[in-house]
């Protein structure tokens, strides 16, 4: 993990971000200027909680990160526990039970992500242009494509639903006025054209926080893969089928070589992701396009992305010519070489991928049925 910037130095990173003076800024959030210069220099501690909320939404930034910063700021807990501990003084015997009982970080991570396990939502990526489908995405996204009478995206939406998942976005981008579903938070995906799934996943970064699944929009799944990233405690995981390779045989115009393989130890954690040379190395299976992210799991996520978008900008990284095109197997392969330790959701099959005109016409007529009876 990286350092964390202090609530000063935050505010004015993500204050020039986003195109704010100083003097503009500090009207908007009601405080003099010559206050917010002091907080920026960190000669003041964080401002009140009325203010945080009002510098999260103007400036993008999540709440939990600024209160965690505003509370460390003032050599205190994080302003929004402080209040909430004020209005539910009940709460005080929890934690004194927690400290009584010495419970370790491990333990307390069992709590929280039991609490928080019926608390789960999901992300569908579903902004790119589809181009291997010819003819068949001329005037529809590619999860927009009929299967048995639901579209792809219906179905990604039922195995959803059926595991009791109903805070649900999309981030949309080509053709974008053709998904208009009800009951799904949307977000706008601008420059599609010139970016790749890691940078389309963030234009949603409001939502990346709690238990949430973030899913490629192009493939079929069952509810019982939900299910099993469901199941998983650990803060950042990966679905990885192993029962993979029969999927490739026949299938010429997306070869084995292009499928996103993992490669993983004895506890089921990443070494290798990505587009590994199969005939090489062992592949143990392929990633589905399907990641389940914890509280804390989102918080790395976020941070470590912030970090390297600013240094690889432009530039080179991992297996992308240049950040903007990276593949999330990109941003994984980055963490695990940084030590974060990744962990793999193993399934057989209960899934396909529709990424070209052959996967699609495979698919419908071999239509699985299990996916029919959704």
């Amino acid at each position: 993990m990286v350092k964390k910037k202090s609530f000063g130095s935050l505010i004015r990173e993500s204050r020039i971000k986003n195109g704010f003076g100083q003097r503009e800024l500090a009207t908007k959030i009601g405080v003099a200027a010559s206050y917010l210069n002091d907080i920026e220099k960190e000669k003041r501690s964080a401002p009140k909680q009325i203010v945080i909320k009002k510098i999260s939404k103007l400036l993008k930034i999540n709440i939990d990160t600024l209160n965690d910063l505003a509370g460390i700021s003032k050599g205190n807990v994080a302003p929004d526990i402080g209040e909430y501990i004020e209005n539910n003084p009940m709460i005080v015997s929890l934690i004194r039970s927690i400290k009584e009982n010495n419970l370790d970080e491990e333990q307390i991570e069992k709590i929280e992500n039991s609490l928080n396990k019926n608390n789960n939502k999901a992300l569908i990526i579903a902004a790119g242009l589809g181009s291997r489908l010819k003819k068949h995405t001329e005037n529809l996204p590619k999860c927009m494509l009929d299967f048995g009478g639901k579209t792809l995206l219906q179905r990604q939406l039922d195995s959803y639903k059926k595991c009791g998942i109903k805070d649900i976005s999309l981030i949309r981008g080509y053709k974008k006025e053709k998904i208009n579903y009800k009951g799904i938070k949307y977000f706008e995906n601008t420059d599609y054209k010139n970016n790749n799934i890691l940078n389309s996943i963030f234009y949603a970064e409001k939502v990346i926080n709690g238990n949430i699944i973030i899913s490629y929009s192009d493939i079929l799944f069952d509810s019982s893969v939900v299910e099993r990233a469901l199941d998983t405690d650990h803060d950042i995981s990966v679905v990885v089928d192993i029962d993979w390779r029969g999927y490739y045989v026949g299938r010429k115009d997306h070869p084995i070589s292009e499928a996103e393989n993992v490669i993983f130890n004895s506890n089921n954690e990443v070494e290798k992701i990505g587009k590994i040379n199969t005939g090489k190395e062992e592949v143990h299976g392929e990633f589905i396009g399907m990641i389940k992210l914890s509280n804390r799991g989102t918080e790395i996520f976020k941070e470590h992305f912030h970090r390297l978008k600013k240094i690889y900008w432009n530039k080179p990284f991992q297996r992308a010519k240049i950040f903007q095109k990276a593949y999330l197997t990109d941003f994984i392969q980055e963490l695990v070489d940084i030590g974060i330790k990744v962990h793999c959701v193993i399934i057989e099959s209960g899934w396909k991928e529709i990424d070209t005109v052959e996967d699609y016409k495979k698919a419908i007529a071999g239509f699985n049925k299990k996916f029919t009876k959704s």
